[in-house]
């Protein structure tokens, strides 16, 4: 089976992240990836792309373990492609967040027990054993054909490994209360040795955030994140180039900018102002009103109250001053919440509208889970287990680029009595479309004739009856 040759075409601007036989692996494996309905495996993808037998199937697998290929390379091509489309000009919006990928085995690399948000509550929090990868995505709207709507196309990826912590010899565990007790005490005073390569979600951010920022030293980007990313570990460390919108923690300790140094004054010149009332005290102040916002638009459907004013949020930025918004929802839906941005010309519409928009990549995550097996890559070595699962949000990113330049044309909504609204594409519509097209091309040649007719109609009969 053979993808259509406009998005082949778009996978050709990868062939210099490639030997010439890695890239044709490259092209097989991501047709059957976009074509199969099933569970992303490499033995499926290899089926559905129709290579059975072309060569020992191992070539595949050891495409993502042992070939000598860059994955931020690629990203570095997906990139400039997706910036060239979408923002040409202007400030670059990106989105950073992390997504747990959920996985069965012990012998899994970089697997470990990691926060669930699907299945903890604010009063539980559960776990569950997997991969965490943090990704960067670029942040875009498609007013043309989704004008309600925005996308988040992924294009750094990075996993994210617990701390282990390294014990020295054994001792054999002891019973009952005292025994409990003398465990106990045995692990506090247990020694660990640090990981020295042990990089932090925050951390690891940061380190794609500046890799972004190489490959667009002449553009000004603007990186949303929630408050996981929103400390020091991520403030103090940006490019300069990049500005970032975040959550302040709601006690946050702020202060005024310092005053300008007297010609008299002694010593080391103050690195800070007065302090300011805390979020909650800023809430109460009648001496400064509330402005009303109303807001409906992709990720914030409220009417929110606001107060803005620039201080300076000393224990995670420093001497940096930032923008700082108090948001009070009038329907009581949302607690009060204390946002900041860096960019100083930004206004409080501007700054609340662009977070808003980070909903897209909890969409992406979604869509990638369910329609392209982001958690269903099986390796276990590492530079497979890095490489592999990445690649369905390569994919995700390739498709909307596609849908963008031509596969629009292709737009088609089923016939639905009951649903007759539908009028923006969702990522399932753009990949229908792909798909579509694809399976209209490989049918052309089928009606046409010619060489491996015979397999052809075999391998489209196993499909149909796979689907599902």
């Amino acid at each position: 089976m053979e993808l259509t040759q406009s998005f082949v075409l778009l996978l050709h601007e990868f062939a210099l992240v490639f030997t010439q036989p890695s890239f044709r692996l490259f092209v097989h494996l991501l047709t059957g990836w976009t074509l199969s309905c099933r569970h992303r495996y490499i033995t499926e993808c290899i089926f559905t792309s129709g290579h059975v037998g072309d060569g020992h199937w191992s070539r595949y697998h050891r495409f993502f373990s042992h070939a000598a290929w860059s994955l931020d390379t690629l990203c570095m091509i997906l990139a400039r492609l997706l910036v060239t489309a979408f923002v040409p000009t202007g400030i670059i919006v990106l989105a950073g967040d992390d997504t747990l990928c959920r996985k069965r085995g012990l012998t899994l690399y970089g697997a470990g027990m990691h926060h669930d948000p699907l299945i903890s509550s604010r009063a539980l929090k559960l776990v569950s054993w997997g991969h965490d990868w943090v990704v960067l995505a670029l942040l875009v709207p498609l007013p043309r054909w989704a004008p309600t709507k925005v996308f988040a196309l992924p294009l750094g990826f990075r996993l994210y490994k617990n701390r282990q912590g390294l014990t020295k010899g054994k001792k054999k565990r002891a019973t009952g209360d005292k025994g409990q007790k003398a465990n106990a005490a045995r692990r506090q005073s247990r020694p660990r040795s640090a990981d020295p390569n042990h990089r932090t979600r925050p951390e690891l951010l940061v380190e794609l955030i500046t890799l972004f920022a190489s490959w667009f030293a002449d553009r000004q980007i603007m990186v949303t994140g929630d408050s996981a990313y929103g400390g020091r570990s991520v403030l103090q460390k940006l490019p300069p180039n990049v500005h970032l919108i975040s959550h302040a923690h709601p006690k946050a300790a702020l202060y005024a900018p310092a005053p300008p140094a007297s010609p008299h004054q002694k010593g080391r010149r103050r690195k800070k102002g007065a302090r300011l009332p805390g979020m909650v005290e800023w809430a109460q102040d009648a001496t400064q009103p509330w402005e009303t916002l109303p807001f409906d638009q992709f990720g914030l459907h409220a009417t929110l109250q606001v107060k803005v004013q620039q201080a300076l949020y000393y224990k995670a930025g420093k001497d940096r001053l930032l923008t700082l918004v108090l948001t009070r929802d009038t329907a009581g839906k949302r607690p009060d919440a204390l946002y900041y941005c860096t960019l100083l010309s930004w206004d409080a519409r501007t700054i609340l509208s662009t977070y808003a928009g980070r909903w897209a990549l909890e969409v992406t995550f979604e869509g990638s889970k369910q329609f392209l097996g982001l958690e269903d890559a099986a390796n276990r070595l590492p530079k497979a287990v890095k490489r592999t699962a990445p690649m369905a949000l390569v994919l995700y990113s390739l498709v909307v680029l596609w849908f963008a330049r031509v596969g629009h044309v292709e737009l088609r909504f089923p016939e639905r009595p009951w649903y007759k609204r539908k009028k923006e594409p969702s990522f399932a519509d753009m990949l229908t479309a792909l798909r579509r097209l694809s399976w209209r091309g490989n049918l052309a040649q089928l009606l046409l004739g010619g060489r491996g007719q015979k397999k052809r109609v075999e391998e489209l009969a196993e499909l149909a009856s796979r689907v599902g």
